[in-house]
């Protein structure tokens, strides 16, 4: 696991399409103003605005709606008269044949990193129990340097309504596990349990997911860190859960989960909004 290291969030990938759809990663062009003072990167979520492309207001919700995800554009260089293809739109470019390269559909399937904050880039974790609920999204802007957005879905932000996308699955390619040793607690319905074995330094964040290793095989315990937790001894290390559904004992796994598949929750695309 955790190949390749996910060191920062980098906006929406439309990855496929749910319910077994054929996915061909078709665009839609749509027009940018002339002008336009605001930079899109790739990977960014926009709306529309009187026909034109903006970005969209951040987190995207049920109330803040979205059409899609900007995945670059072209507009003819009003320097060199040359057609030019960006990876990201830099703002205030004054032509008027900017088009962008929306990627609209809203049964897409997106990967996208999780972070601890909505305003932060520090990767966090989702955990194996936000898969089927709607998590809300970051409001960080964008590198000059990469052309990449930093957008993300924030790992402590379960919500039963209103979040911008629904968890479809968690990513383990980039799942990074640490293995210790119960210590105590950690009993059925118990809010915290003592591990031992760590690393000094070992960052285990909200959402971090606590197995039992039975015969080889993770057993979930139903329980995920509630707050985060940053080692700082080589004996016991006290974290707080959410309560125990299957009592911890033995070889304890901590799994982190840097990144999510979701998709845009009902209401939040504009296509689904009547």
């Amino acid at each position: 696991m955790a190949y390749p290291t996910v060191s920062a969030p980098y906006g929406a990938k439309p990855v496929n399409l749910i319910g077994g759809q054929v996915f061909a990663g078709s665009t839609r062009n749509l027009p940018i103003q002339y002008n336009y003072g605001t930079a899109l990167y790739y990977g960014d979520l926009v709306t529309l605005s009187a026909g034109y492309v903006v970005i969209a207001t951040y987190p995207v919700s049920t109330t803040n709606t979205t059409v899609g995800v900007f995945l670059g554009c072209y507009y003819t260089n009003p320097t060199t008269k040359q057609r030019q293809y960006s990876q990201y739109y830099p703002g205030s470019v004054t032509a008027g044949d900017i088009t962008a390269i929306i990627g609209d559909d809203p049964d897409q399937v997106m990967k996208i990193a999780v972070t601890t904050t909505a305003s932060g880039t520090t990767i966090g974790s989702a955990s194996s129990i936000l898969v089927g609920v709607n998590m809300a999204g970051g409001t960080q802007t964008g590198s000059a340097s990469t052309g990449n957005s930093s957008m993300s879905v924030v790992g402590a932000s379960a919500t039963t309504s209103g979040g911008g996308f629904r968890v479809l699955n968690l990513v383990p390619d980039t799942q990074v596990s640490y293995s210790s040793t119960y210590v105590s607690g950690g009993a059925a319905s118990a809010t915290s349990v003592v591990v031992s074995g760590l690393a000094v330094g070992t960052f285990l964040p909200i959402g971090t997911d606590v197995f039992n290793l039975v015969s080889g095989q993770l057993q979930f315990t139903g329980s995920t860190l509630s707050s985060a937790s940053t080692v700082s001894t080589t004996g016991s290390t006290t974290l707080t859960i959410t309560s125990v559904t299957t009592a911890v004992a033995g070889t304890v796994v901590l799994v982190v989960t840097p990144e999510v598949l979701v998709k845009f929750n009902f209401g939040a695309h504009r296509y689904y909004v009547a």
